[in-house]
């Protein structure tokens, strides 16, 4: 007959090798490399300082790196004649931005202690510090992820919303990354900041009647209606304070004002709109919806423990 407690010590095992995210924690680094987070903070600070937009372009490298493999740094690696990365996948091609911040918080971080903080994590730890030096809410970042050694073109094609998706293909993709309806409408927050090119938002502003008119032709004047014609302007996703992380996003849905299909879909006479209604009435329960919502991202099948590798240079594997 088996030894009971060393089957309840396999029980436990088994438990904890299908919950990976139970070995992330916000005490990761409180050893080897407690200096993680002020070195992080002070280069995120510095770029937005330069640059206010790149504080959005970071949430969103996060964004874009988690719905692909998980919380890996999958998104940082570049292409080469040998490997294919996901950064020329449609979503990501001409769009993502921000991986020379990434590359210098990775060098100062590498200073302080090298070869102990992954590429993944410094990205969600980034992914905060953007959030807060914008003026959003502030949550303790769980870590320990490692990086992975793949990536999937296939997977950055076909996992991630493009601005064309109705509600429920966002609740969808949301759901297949274990993400309720709920944290989608709070995460689609993070477009209370940031800049979107014209070919996101053309056919929007041009063929669709769920838009406020003098919105519609406000942008209109900044993206001709023919393809391939000023694709590359930009627009704020905010109309009012895109530099500036607060709920008025969502006071621009209600005003049909929303710059991408996909926002205006969050309130559009469906199952959303009495949240996006909770968010304009009271910034603090989006705030904490979307804290919930990024900690669960966060936690999207990390690799830990023996898994993947601990990046030198986040472009590329070791």
């Amino acid at each position: 007959m088996a030894n009971p407690a060393s089957a309840a010590a396999l029980l436990m095992l088994l438990a904890l090798a299908s919950t990976s995210s139970a070995q992330l924690s916000t005490g990761f680094y409180s050893s080897s490399c407690p200096g993680v987070y002020t070195t992080v903070k002070s280069v995120v600070q510095a770029a937005i300082a330069k640059e206010k937009r790149m504080g959005a372009s970071i949430v969103r490298l996060f964004f874009h790196d988690c719905f692909v493999q998980g919380c890996d740094a999958s998104l940082l690696l570049d292409d080469t004649a040998s490997f294919q990365g996901e950064k020329m996948a449609t979503p990501n091609n001409g769009s993502v931005r921000g991986f020379e911040v990434i590359d210098a918080i990775k060098s100062a971080v590498e200073k302080v202690c090298p070869g102990v903080v992954s590429c993944a994590d410094i990205l969600t730890i980034a992914a905060r510090d953007s959030v807060v030096t914008l003026g959003g809410p502030n949550w303790d970042v769980k870590v320990g992820r490692r990086d992975s050694t793949t990536a999937s073109f296939s997977g950055a094609n076909n996992n991630i919303p493009p601005p064309t998706s109705g509600l429920a293909n966002l609740t969808s993709l949301f759901a297949a990354q274990g993400l309720s309806q709920k944290d989608m409408v709070a995460l689609s927050g993070a477009h209370t900041i940031g800049l979107s090119r014209c070919t996101n938002f053309r056919a929007h502003i041009y063929n669709e009647t769920n838009i406020d008119g003098a919105f519609a032709r406000t942008r209109q004047s900044g993206c001709p209606s023919a393809s391939g014609t000023g694709d590359n302007n930009l627009a704020p996703l905010d109309l009012q304070t895109p530099t500036v992380f607060e709920n008025n996003y969502y006071k621009n849905l209600i005003s049909k004002k929303g710059l991408l299909h996909s926002d205006q879909e969050l309130f559009n006479g469906g199952s959303t709109d009495t949240q996006v209604q909770s968010y304009v009435s009271s910034q603090s329960t989006f705030f904490a919806d979307f804290v919930t919502g990024m900690i669960k991202m966060g936690d999207i099948t990390p690799l830990t423990g023996s898994n993947g590798e601990i990046r030198k240079n986040c472009r590329r594997i070791n």
